[in-house]
Order: structure tokens, then sequence, then C-alpha cells
């Protein structure tokens, strides 16, 4: 490749808000022993890019500092499995907002026949932590039930659609009717209006659910509880609405409820090498069947990434949010 610069994001100034984040041009950077060099052609925004570009969310060491934590595009150097030419959607511990980015070759996966780009790129970040987080951590099986709030997130998206093809039933909520009719076209089983309904009865008429993904904290977590089934499992990825829980113990205790959860950047090169075999060997197959299909809300090109994070923080979107390099 005769390219030596590229253009990135930066995060310049702008004390946290949107406007901080510039292009900027950068080395294209070198792959290590191990690593695929991909030109970009599409990357996913993400909330962890919000709280990174507000000083909350650091890169681990040695990952870049500019933003972007998935993208999709074709390989330019290859290295184990890859050539160059290959088409691969990556997990990425930064970077993923540039026309270059240099990522582990077990942490890319082929991108499924008949998806573009720009699909592509929204699958990484999202399938890699529902898939962690809710079949791993949570341990959702066929025939349970499963709950999952910000149904219309990126995550919430793909969690639905994951759990339905795993052959879980689906309760999703959101704030306001539109969204919760959004997660109903999506394939959540039942939907729930958090601004009149109680999220909690619901679930109870449900007969209960075995496992809650939460991205809210504090604020949802007595209702969880209330929500879940003997031996369910509360799981938590993020605390949007309070980072500390006051836990009733005995309840915890009665119920024999498992309250968990975890963040995905700061794990080794190892467990993400595991986990992108175990989401190809089973996540990737309902793709191809076209049991998971995440819907693309906005796609920015890369030198208005102030806008698309503008957007993303508007917190009217469905599915996912794109960048095209």
């Amino acid at each position: 490749m005769a390219e030596t610069t590229m253009t990135a994001i930066a995060i310049d100034g702008g004390k946290g808000t949107a406007e901080a984040l510039k292009p900027v041009t950068l080395p294209v950077p070198q792959p290590a022993d191990g690593e695929i060099l991909i030109r970009v052609k599409a990357a996913g925004v993400n909330r962890p890019d919000l709280l990174q570009r507000m000083g909350f969310y650091p890169p681990p060491p040695g990952a870049p500092v500019t933003l972007g934590l998935e993208a999709a595009g074709e390989v330019v150097v290859g290295a184990g499995r890859w050539k160059a030419g290959d088409r691969v959607a990556a997990l990425l511990g930064g970077g993923g907002y540039a026309e270059y980015v240099a990522v582990d070759a077990s942490h890319a996966l082929p991108i499924p026949d008949g998806l573009d780009f720009i699909h592509a790129a929204g699958l990484p970040e999202t399938v890699f932590t529902v898939f962690a987080n809710v079949f791993e951590h949570g341990a959702l099986k066929a025939g349970e039930t499963f709950m999952v709030h910000g149904g219309t997130s990126g995550i919430g998206v793909t969690a639905i659609q994951m759990a339905k093809a795993a052959g879980a039933t689906v309760i999703a909520t959101g704030r306001g009717a539109d969204k919760a009719a959004q997660a109903l076209a999506l394939g959540a089983d039942v939907a729930v209006d958090t601004t009149t309904q109680d999220f909690a009865e619901v679930a109870q008429a449900q007969g209960g659910v075995d496992v809650v993904l939460d991205m809210v904290g504090g604020s949802y977590f007595a209702k969880n509880l209330e929500a879940l089934k003997t031996g369910g499992r509360i799981v938590y990825i993020a605390s949007l609405g309070g980072g500390t829980l006051e836990v009733p113990v005995l309840k915890v205790m009665q119920k024999r409820a498992v309250i968990t959860g975890s963040t995905l950047r700061p794990r080794s090169a190892d467990e993400k090498a595991r986990l992108a075999a175990e989401i190809e060997r089973i996540v990737w197959p309902w793709i191809a069947a076209g049991k998971i299909s995440i819907p693309i809300d906005a796609v920015f090109p890369l030198a208005q990434a102030a806008k698309a994070h503008a957007h993303l923080e508007a917190g009217a979107h469905v599915g996912k949010v794109v960048l095209t390099a």
C-alpha cells in the first residue's frame, strides 16, 4: 500500500462534548506480529465511545487512544487465517474511527455472505457484549425468559434477536409507546413502556424472568429483583441510572438470585480470541440464517463523528449508528 498517513478522529478540546471530535491526520498503524491491517469501510458508534470522549473510559494499555471499538473493512496486510482482500469485521481495543486500523488477527471474523460493511460494522461490540453477558454470565438457555432494558438501543436490538435465536422468550423495555412498539417489531414477545407500565408487574404476569440484562443500574435494581424467578440472574453492563445498588440480602437469598456483570474492553487478548471463536461457532450461523439482522438507525461520514455522537446521545435511535470511512 502506498498510503503512509490517514484521517482519524481525535478528541480535541471541547470539554468532553461531541464537538470535541475532530478529523486529524495520523500515521497509518503498522501491524505487529499476529495482527492484521484493515482498510476501514465502516465503524460502529457505541455508548462507551461517548464515555471515553468525556474522559470516563480510557483505552487499555497498548490500545489506540482514538475512539472506535468495532469496524468492518478489507484486509490490507494479512496474518493468521487472513489474507489481503478478505472482508472482515473486528472487535477493537480502540482506533476504529479511522481509515485504517491494526487488530489481533484472532479478534476478526469473516463478514457473512450478503452482509454489507455498514451492517457488519454494527456487529462486533454488541454481539460480543451480549454473548459474554447474556449467554455466558447469565447462562440463558432455550425455554427461559429473558428481559432486556433499553430494547431499542444497539445492545438491546442485538440482545432481543440473539435471545430469540437461542429459543428464549423475550421481554423488552423502553421509554415511550413508540419504543415499545419498535421492540415488538424487532422480535420481542412482550414490550413494556416504562413511562406508563411497571416492568416488574408485567414480568411477574408472564411468570417471571430467568435473566435480566440491565444498562440502567441502581434505580432499576429493586424491580429487577422482583421480576426474577427463583434462581434468576441479573447481569449489569452499564449504570446509566446509578452506579450503587442497595441490596436486600434476604430477598436475594430467598430467590437464590445471582447478580453479576462485566466489561468487554479490558479483557485479555486470549479471552477476546476465545469469545470470537465461540461467536463464530454459535452466533454467525444465526446471522447467515437470517435470524439476526441488526437495524441501522443512521450513517454518518467519518468526518461527521461529532454529529454521530450527538445523534446517539439524543437517545431516539433504534439500532446502530455507524460511521463510513
